[in-house]
């Protein structure tokens, strides 16, 4: 354990550190773009429909949930590549609209 008193304080000064900020603000909408949302709503019902159907063993019903996950992925990155993810032109759109947030 270190020693805190007020005669080892004032013979160890304590250092400041300098601190580096990034170049640029980082964007301000958090990751909550329109392709984010829809990608993990899409994700998650296909996660539940998969998994109720291995609850009740209906096959196909498993299927369809896998289906569903691997259509939300691509149409998610769709989306993304179409200007509604992190940095694209409607999410920066949007975000000058709102005010930033």
């Amino acid at each position: 354990m270190a020693d805190q008193s007020l005669a080892h304080r004032a013979q160890h000064p304590t250092r400041t550190e300098t601190i580096h900020l990034p170049p640029s603000a980082p964007p301000t909408n958090h990751g909550k773009t329109f392709a984010a949302w829809f990608t993990t709503y899409g994700v998650v019902a296909g996660a539940v429909v998969a998994g109720l159907a291995m609850a009740f063993a209906v096959v196909w019903l498993f299927w369809v949930g896998l289906g569903v996950i691997v259509v939300t992925l691509i149409l998610g990155k769709v989306l993304q590549v179409l200007g509604h993810g992190q940095g694209g032109a409607a999410t920066l759109a949007r975000q000058a609209r709102s005010g930033g947030h």
